[in-house]
């Protein structure tokens, strides 16, 4: 996978986590806040763990390699063999896989985690074949050390890339005694096989049996390097080693073709040769123009028999990322969704059940229970006209139906009987009578023609216990303050006189004042404002002790209608 499609991952499931945490989790808006930033610190963890890392020690140019949905064997190729590699580019792709050359100064390991590191995929597919040709040897024991060397990196490829990754051990020689390139394979299951590009593959048996004498020779020197290779190469792979795993090749190819680049004249195949057969006797037993740079092919038909790469494509591997992480979202959002109408539910029924159980005449309770469902049916009411939100919706809303229980448990609702208020006891009114109405100026006797108008305008003013009658009188700023004060406390004390022998009502319930010019009603600066200070007003004022006659819990002139009975 890529990192741009890594990165891409990494914003999808940021954008998922948002949508589910603030649109459907079933917690307060903080607590979603902090869960999604606890989630997109994950991803980020998550995302810097798995990104590829560049790699510093960067040994092959491997801009030729397949995309990264290429599935067929790919082949490290060390040892000999690339020296006579048939183009410059390290990647050779043919029709049923891809050969990867590893110089002898670069190490198989590092040029196998760069290959994964631009490939990751590849690990399943990805195998090692390490070619042997003895003509181009001359010091067996620098050999077994190389191999050792390749034996150790294989098993530590192996280890760090999880993969079993195939050997295929490869031994070639150059001779004069084939035209074209002969193929030998041993593969576990398959016996052992000859290829040419000539003729189908066949066994050793059909193929020495219809071939003649050249056959006969070709087979001895291919079976005397089969025995040299099982002693100096196969044996160092499968040998018992306490400090390196033992490494069982997956196949062993042995090839022989009429000109070898690179042999040598005197090497150790020609030592071993002379030791252990007669074949330098036979004519055609060394390659063709040993110093030839014609290059050998290579083994192309053992590909299909090597593991391919499984499983999806990056790409597909990316959606499917991209699915699996959107169902989990999916997931997620449903079961907050259902848990949040869960909730809703429950809170509802309660509610109902709560103003049920409530006795109508338990005002209080019953009242703040029917508020509690007029808010549930407001609520209700603005999801069913504006849309369920998002956090009850995916076909999950169940409030629809307990809008019509709640609705007619409103409607039971019978509201108490409004309190009966006191009725308040009449006050009445200030009555202000005009002075020059009743006294001539300057004195404060009763005209003789002002008692009608006393009778009048005294109807509300009645005498009751608890209430003090109380007369004051007023003048304007007319004469000196000293004149005006006695003035005006002779007229309330005249009218107080004229109301108690009137009345027949007890003295103590009067009280009488004299205010003078003290408490004008209108300005004194006009005649008009002179007449209205001239007053006399009479209230009523509660007071508990008032207008008690010792021995007589009622007088005689505490009668509501004394007053209004009595003419001039």
């Amino acid at each position: 996978m890529s990192p741009a499609q890594q990165r891409g991952l990494a914003l999808w499931a940021a954008l998922l986590s948002a949508v589910v945490c603030l649109a459907f989790l079933p917690v307060s808006r903080l607590a979603s806040v902090l869960v999604l930033l606890a989630m997109l610190g994950v991803i980020f963890v998550f995302w810097y763990i798995t990104k590829p890392r560049a790699e510093h020690d960067v040994i092959l140019l491997l801009d030729d390699l397949p995309e990264s949905s290429y599935r067929q064997p790919v082949v490290l190729v060390c040892g000999d063999l690339p020296l006579t590699w048939p183009q410059q580019s390290s990647v050779l792709i043919v029709t049923h896989g891809c050969w990867i050359r590893v110089e002898d100064h670069q190490d198989l390991e590092q040029v196998a985690r760069q290959v994964l590191w631009q490939r990751p995929d590849w690990g399943r597919q990805m195998s090692v074949m390490v070619s042997v040709c003895p003509q181009k040897h001359v010091d067996s024991e620098a050999l077994t050390s190389r191999l050792l060397a390749l034996r150790w990196q294989i098993s530590q490829l192996r280890k760090e890339t999880g993969h079993y990754v195939p050997l295929i051990l490869n031994g070639q020689i150059g001779s004069a005694m084939t035209d074209d390139m002969l193929w030998q394979a041993a593969i576990p299951g398959e016996g052992w096989t000859v290829w040419r590009e000539s003729s189908a593959p066949c066994s050793i048996a059909a193929w020495v049996s219809t071939g003649g004498a050249p056959v006969m020779q070709q087979q001895v020197l291919m079976n005397s390097l089969m025995s040299w290779f099982h002693q100096h190469v196969q044996a160092v792979f499968i040998d018992d080693n306490p400090d390196v795993p033992a490494i069982a090749p997956a196949a062993q190819l042995w090839g022989m073709g009429p000109i070898l680049a690179g042999s040598l004249a005197s090497s150790a195949w020609t030592a071993w040769l002379s030791r252990h057969t007669a074949m330098q006797q036979v004519t055609g037993w060394q390659p063709r123009g040993t110093d030839s740079t014609v290059i050998s092919p290579l083994p192309d038909f053992i590909l299909p028999l090597l593991p391919e790469g499984s499983g999806l494509t990056p790409r597909a591997r990316t959606w499917r990322c991209v699915l699996g992480l959107f169902t989990l979202a999916a997931i997620a959002a449903l079961l907050s969704s259902g848990w949040n109408n869960r909730q809703l539910l429950h809170r509802v029924s309660f509610d109902i059940a709560r103003y049920d159980s409530l006795s109508m005449d338990d005002y209080g309770l019953k009242a703040s229970a029917v508020a509690a469902l007029r808010e549930n049916a407001a609520l209700l009411d603005d999801y069913a006209r504006n849309g369920v939100p998002a956090r009850l919706g995916l076909g999950l809303y169940q409030g629809e139906r307990l809008r019509i229980p709640l609705l007619e448990a409103i409607r039971s609702y019978v509201p108490p009987p409004p309190k009966p208020q006191p009725t308040p006891k009449p006050v009445p009114k200030i009555v202000r009578l005009d002075s020059m109405s009743l006294f001539d100026s300057g004195k404060f006797e009763l005209k003789a023609g002002s008692t009608r108008m006393l009778v009048n305008s005294l109807v509300g003013i009645k005498a009751k216990p608890g209430w003090l009658i109380v007369v004051s009188g007023h003048t304007d700023n007319t004469g000196t303050p000293q004149l005006n004060q006695t003035l005006s406390q002779k007229r309330a004390e005249a009218v107080r006189d004229w109301m108690r022998d009137t009345g027949d009502v007890p003295e103590s319930c009067f009280a009488v004042q004299g205010y003078g010019a003290s408490r004008p009603i209108a300005t004194n600066d006009t005649p008009e404002g002179r007449a209205l200070n001239r007053r006399v007003e009479i209230s009523l004022v509660p007071q508990a002790s008032a207008c008690q006659i010792p021995g007589n819990p009622k007088a005689s002139s505490q009668d509501d209608g004394v007053l209004e009975n009595k003419t001039e």
